[in-house]
């Protein structure tokens, strides 16, 4: 069971071309600024079964999906289950507030960025907003291609 505010078709602001969002509830990060502070809660949202998240993600049918929040790292063990159904045939981007750095620590955590093809790592930091950024709000935010988190995940 995952916990979700949302499942968005169709975003253009979420990375390339026209992709599913998964919202997650639950965000430990609380950034000043925050674009969606009723995602903090973990009780924020509903809760689905896998294979409802699934159905629902085909019903939409675009290849490409976003996992997002909140903070997906929250409900790891969901995640997980997730991103391994929706990896052999999806596109996945994932944003976190958490650093590679820090996620590569965690086994399960490494599991999930293995089936990602992009990863938006850090915090939203208010001091550094710059709107005129590609995918990011903050310019300490890095985007990782698969290949970058395999080289974290390698030189842990």
């Amino acid at each position: 069971m995952v916990r979700l505010l949302s499942i968005v078709a169709d975003s253009v602001v979420d990375g390339p071309g026209l992709r599913t969002v998964i919202f997650f509830a639950g965000c430990p990060h609380r950034c000043r600024g925050c674009h969606n502070p009723s995602s903090w809660s973990l009780a924020a949202g509903t809760t689905y079964s896998t294979p409802d998240v699934i159905k629902r993600v085909e019903e939409i049918g675009s290849k490409r999906i976003t996992l997002s929040g909140g903070e997906p790292f929250v409900q790891r063990e969901a995640l997980e289950q997730l991103v391994l159904v929706l990896r052999p045939d999806y596109e996945i981007y994932l944003f976190t507030g958490y650093r590679i750095e820090d996620l590569v620590k965690d086994e399960r955590a490494c599991r999930i960025l293995r089936q990602l093809d992009c990863l938006i790592d850090g915090p939203y930091m208010e001091q550094l907003h710059d709107t005129s950024l590609a995918i990011r709000g903050s310019t300490n935010q890095r985007i990782l291609s698969a290949k970058q988190i395999e080289q974290y995940i390698k030189n842990r």
